[in-house]
């Protein structure tokens, strides 16, 4: 019997594990998402460097919404790691450096485990970095000539994403070039993030998600607005919690 992939959860930056939706916090929508009573909760710490702080963050978001069994993977994972990653009812992939964390995920196996716990049925979030890895394609500057190099990630959303580099996106066009005509851009602003539905719409958080293509030689953009929203009620820029 297959199991239904769950919503993939994209944010640019640690906003939403804190934002209050009409007093209520937004992470049950997540929270919502995920059938086990007592969920298991692994927080994948490698494009951070497995900095405590950050996990404490999530461990503080995730009890807020009544998840309390809550660990931290780090870098290079004990078998208990390993074992309790494999039982997780939700994962979060920290932010950070994109080629840090990946190359970590291709050396201690994470890379697939991550795929195989999205087709058994747990919840993906990615913060930033993280947000980026679940898309087609990575990103660095090489330290020599100063180009954006581009690398395949693990694909779970089609598109390539960036995030917080708004208003221009100056960073996700050189990529896309990279990438090829047929990859669209993602470009999430700082507050905000997306969800992606089983049938792979896109859903807006907070602010309208930038989408780019190249059409004719030229990359061009478009907004998508959340739901019920017409672009009037933007959070300006600046905005901070």
């Amino acid at each position: 019997m297959s199991i239904p992939v769950k919503p993939i959860f994209l944010f640019a930056d640690s906003q939403l594990l804190f934002w209050r939706d009409e007093d209520r916090p937004w992470l049950e929508r997540v929270r919502r998402e995920v059938d086990a009573a007592r969920p298991k909760a692994a927080y994948v710490g490698a494009s951070n460097g497995d900095q405590p702080e950050f996990f404490e963050l999530f461990r503080g978001a995730m009890e807020s919404v009544g998840v309390t069994d809550c660990r931290m993977i780090p870098t290079e994972p004990s078998e208990e790691d390993v074992e309790y990653f494999g039982r997780a009812d939700l994962v979060m992939l920290a932010g950070g450096e994109v080629r840090r964390g990946w190359r970590a995920f291709k050396k201690n196996g994470l890379r697939q485990k991550v795929i195989e716990r999205y087709y058994a049925g747990a919840v993906l979030m990615g913060v930033s970095a993280g947000a980026v890895q679940l898309g087609l394609y990575g990103f660095h500057q090489d330290e020599e000539s100063g180009k954006l190099k581009v690398f395949e990630t693990f694909k779970l959303v089609p598109a390539l994403i960036d995030v917080h580099d708004e208003p221009d996106w100056a960073r996700l066009q050189r990529c896309l070039i990279r990438a090829g005509e047929d990859v669209r851009g993602l470009g999430i602003p700082s507050g905000a993030g997306a969800v992606l539905h089983q049938d792979l719409t896109l859903e807006p958080v907070r602010r309208s998600l930038v989408e780019l293509a190249q059409e004719e030689g030229e990359v061009k953009q478009s907004l998508i607005f959340p739901p019920g929203e017409d672009g009037g009620d933007e959070i300006p820029p600046d905005a901070t919690e």
